[in-house]
């Protein structure tokens, strides 16, 4: 399995494609991405775009996010590409953004933006700034947008890390109180909770028609990789997949008609994957629901139920 995560790996599974299955038009279609300013995101919100959707890059930089969106319609065509300024690890930013975006029909919602911190940073709302991003922000506005995805029978796609193979669920100390930061832990401890989070939030919109998938990207050619792992990106450069290989199933969980498997799926390179490869990183009993109250806690959603 890990092997296949570089360039040859892909160029080996793309034989298997169905070119069909991204021949499809998006035209009146409502896209919103995560981290779109650059990488995976930036990909994905282009190959959105060139298909017709609006597509709503929410970024945390004014500058980049602006740069972002006006190369995006100059490439695409596409004058429908807007940008909402969003740091998902703010909770309240959050409440805003979505507030703005009010309870018209959303098709996809993509949960792209990351972090990987080299030291422990709190956020405003007292959250540990890895989890607060990849975890909490995203919980709080898929359930904000929950009545948004229900009307457009929308997608939602958590875009994972195979580094979460090495973790398990872990939940005791969320803030990294008592033990001393790794700041790579902590990425691949947030990159499995979202795995657990697809399952979950399928569970919670059962029945609404929105689907709910999680994948990961395999090793691709980020400024992000490089700046956070500059080790590993001069040891794996030649081998790295380019952006558009590493956003290639999210954009196939967006558009494809229909998907060969349920909803709070895992995917890698258009096929459904195992989440536990190592026995020891699977969840214990109740660990799942726990997460999911711990996030419901944090974000203030009472009761647990979507708008």
């Amino acid at each position: 399995m890990i092997g296949s995560f570089d360039r040859l790996g892909f160029a080996r599974h793309r034989r298997r494609f169905r070119a069909a299955d991204l021949d499809v038009r998006l035209d009146g279609k409502v896209c919103l991405v995560t981290g779109a300013n650059s990488g995976i995101g930036l990909a994905t919100s282009r190959a959105l775009a060139a298909r017709g959707a609006r597509v709503l890059l929410l970024c945390r930089h004014p500058g980049r996010g602006e740069a972002a969106r006006d190369a995006l319609r100059r490439e695409t065509g596409n004058r429908l590409v807007d940008l909402r300024l969003l740091d998902v690890s703010d909770l309240g930013a959050v409440r805003r953004v979505a507030g703005e975006l009010g309870s018209g029909a959303i098709h996809a919602l993509v949960h792209n933006a990351g972090v990987l911190p080299d030291r422990r940073i709190l956020t405003g709302d007292g959250l540990e700034l890895t989890f607060a991003t990849h975890v909490a922000g995203p919980h709080l506005l898929t359930a904000l947008l929950a009545g948004g995805l229900r009307a457009g029978r929308g997608r939602v796609v958590w875009v994972s890390s195979g580094g979460m193979y090495l973790e398990r669920l872990s939940l005791d100390d969320l803030a990294w109180e008592r033990r001393p930061y790794d700041g790579l832990v902590a990425y691949a401890q947030t990159k499995r909770m979202q795995v657990v989070m697809a399952g979950l939030w399928t569970e919670r919109l059962a029945g609404s028609g929105v689907e709910v998938h999680a994948m990961h990207p395999g090793w691709a050619d980020t400024n992000a990789l490089r700046t956070s792992l500059p080790r590993f990106h001069g040891v794996m450069g030649p081998l790295l997949r380019d952006v558009e290989a590493g956003a290639d199933t999210v954009v196939w969980l967006v558009v494809s008609p229909k998907l060969p498997g349920p909803s709070g799926a895992f995917w890698f390179d258009r096929e459904r994957v195992r989440a536990h490869y190592l026995p020891w990183t699977r969840e214990r009993a109740g660990d799942p629901e726990r997460l999911l109250r711990l996030c419901d806690e944090v974000t203030g959603l009472a009761g647990g139920d979507p708008p």
